[in-house]
């Protein structure tokens, strides 16, 4: 693991503290932005970006939360980004525009139109997978229409037709 990633790592968990879930939820997140990433042959600065940007997407939930009483994924991407930026700062090295991309994935990674680069669309994929899991949210039926509107990248529909093989466990028949 990158080293910058190690430490932004550790900072988004002790932002997190005392909340194990949300804290899983990103880093399953990052491993598999990461991963796509990777088998995507993204450029070693949009992988830098995408897996900064995975660690720090949900990084406003707590935030939301106080501010408008819930942590819908609007208010997330509409308080995350200055949540993010404070941890970037804090942490050093980051260039401006570093710090803006990231930002702008995060405010709108729950938002599905208008992807404009790989390092957004993976990171939507990979929330996705992960949500699909947490979730329960059903890849045989009804998300058909959301898979083949969400995913675009080879590996992203690899990992969601692996992930929940017809037989194999699915949160909502298991």
């Amino acid at each position: 693991m990158n080293p910058k990633h190690a430490r932004l790592l550790a900072a988004a968990i002790r932002y997190d503290r005392g909340d194990a879930r949300r804290i899983q939820h990103f880093v399953k997140v990052h491993d598999l932005a990461a991963a796509i990433g990777a088998l995507e042959g993204l450029d070693e600065e949009t992988q830098f970006i995408l897996e900064t940007a995975a660690i720090l997407h949900d990084i406003g939930i707590h935030q939301a939360e106080a501010t408008h009483g819930n942590g819908h994924g609007k208010y997330q991407e509409r308080e995350g980004p200055g949540v993010a930026e404070a941890i970037l700062r804090e942490l050093g090295s980051y260039s401006e525009a570093q710090i803006e991309r990231v930002k702008y994935l995060i405010a709108h990674h729950h938002t599905y139109g208008d992807i404009d680069g790989a390092d957004y669309q993976i990171l939507v994929e990979a929330d996705f997978l992960v949500n699909v899991f947490e979730e329960g949210f059903d890849c045989h039926g009804p998300a058909e229409k959301v898979r083949e509107r969400i995913f675009k990248t080879a590996t992203g529909k690899r990992f969601l037709n692996d992930m929940f093989a017809a037989g194999a466990y699915h949160p909502l028949t298991s």
